[in-house]
């Protein structure tokens, strides 16, 4: 699978994930945390298919 994520990119998303996950649990307790299940696998994944739509990528390219 391409990736297309730097390491930066994945930090944010898995802790963002993660935070957002938490409110489930503490906080408001809104079913809107579960959206977090998104950032986080994307982050261990690396891979962000709307970042394939918009043309993004934030992974760096080797250099030859």
């Amino acid at each position: 699978m391409p990736v297309n994520e730097g390491k930066l990119d994945r930090m944010l998303r898995v802790i963002a994930g993660l935070v957002l996950i938490a409110l489930v649990f503490v906080g408001p307790r809104t079913a809107w945390g579960w959206i977090g299940v998104v950032p986080l696998l994307t982050g261990l994944v690396g891979f962000c298919p709307l970042y394939t739509v918009l043309g993004l990528n934030t992974c760096p390219t080797k250099r030859d």
